[in-house]
């Protein structure tokens, strides 16, 4: 079906947009690496977050973006 095709008749023309949130659904890519950690490092991301994994990530991206701006 082309988009000439497409019947839009029946979708209101959306003309408020203060409600949306840019980059919602937006996931980075992620690359499976092998990292070397202190142990007690790992062991108290494992014992406070249910997600250690995702935890350390966004230990690792606000410490990136607090440089990224510094320089």
């Amino acid at each position: 079906m082309s988009d000439e095709d497409i019947d839009f008749s029946d979708i209101p023309e959306v003309r408020e947009f203060s409600g949306w949130e840019r980059g919602k659904f937006y996931r980075p890519v992620k690359d499976q690496v092998t990292l070397r950690v202190d142990r007690d490092v790992l062991h108290w991301f494992k014992l406070t977050e249910e997600k250690y994994q995702t935890a350390i990530n966004a230990a690792l991206r606000e410490h990136m973006e607090r440089h990224r701006k510094a320089s």
